[in-house]
């Protein structure tokens, strides 16, 4: 009994890490459900789009990072990248994770083969974080289209956005772990909305009254958006570092939250 449990709750040594299992897993599952693996990805587009036929000409120019003035569809593009990253690492680690692990019960049986939790949580973050990088990239190519890139630091906004999604995997796949019924995931909406609308997304942190400042930079979005933002509008600097520092720091927290309470929750 105790072998078992040290086998479920040890992290993987170099050489031994089978969570590409459960990533091929998911592909498998997901090769006929592209256009699902897709659907959270038109929102951030079509809200692009508005934002460059519509408000764009409304607004006119606003300050950038570093105090200059850039167009408004070009100061949007990246905030809507880092949130198509979101949304597609926590659309696949909130539901999907719900139902393989309360009903569909995928997880006991990923655990009487040589699986362990930590095998687990890697293999279901990484799959999330793919399906963020999916959203990502795929809206980096519309933005190089409508020729919102101004900088060649750009070529690094998809590693970013990778970023961005596996931290929010990580504690989306944590937070799950918490939930009891579907109806619990209004509270993830109501998460995500707020995230959304005030991490400097659709506007300078500056207009901001000074209250939703200090709550605004403790958003993981914004930490994000920050990060992207520098690199399509080329306003690099060292403050970049601490934005990369925070998304790392919550990915540690939430692989070792969802460890632990998979060890919990499937304990025999």
């Amino acid at each position: 009994m105790t072998t078992t449990l040290n086998r479920r709750i040890a992290p993987p040594r170099m050489g031994r890490i089978r969570a590409r299992y459960v990533l091929e897993r998911n592909v498998m599952v997901y090769r006929r459900l592209w256009l699902i693996v897709f659907s959270g990805f038109f929102e951030p587009v079509f809200y692009l789009f508005s934002v460059g036929i519509g408000i764009s000409k409304l607004v006119g120019d606003v300050a950038g990072p570093n105090g200059e003035l850039v167009e408004y569809t070009a100061f949007v593009a990246p905030a809507l990248l880092a949130a198509s990253a979101m949304n597609g690492a926590v659309y696949e680690s909130t539901m999907n994770i719900f139902w393989k692990l309360k009903f569909a019960k995928v997880y006991d049986s990923m655990l009487a083969a040589p699986l362990n939790v930590w095998d687990i949580a890697i293999g279901e973050i990484g799959w999330s974080q793919i399906r963020g990088g999916l959203y990502a990239g795929a809206f980096l190519i519309v933005a190089l289209v409508m020729g919102l890139l101004q900088s060649w630091w750009a070529v690094l906004a998809l590693p970013a956005a990778l970023l961005i999604g596996i931290a929010f995997a990580s504690v989306g796949f944590a937070a799950t772990t918490y939930l009891k019924s579907w109806q619990d995931f209004d509270m993830v909406n109501m998460v995500m909305m707020p995230l959304f609308l005030f991490s400097a997304t659709f506007f300078p942190l500056s207009v901001y009254p000074p209250v939703l400042q200090a709550i605004a930079q403790i958003s993981p979005l914004y930490h994000g958006v920050e990060i992207i933002r520098a690199l399509t509008l080329g306003t690099i600097s060292g403050v970049i570092f601490a934005h990369i520092a925070f998304l790392v720091v919550m990915t540690v927290i939430g692989f070792s939250i969802t460890a632990r309470r998979l060890e919990k929750l499937l304990k025999a």
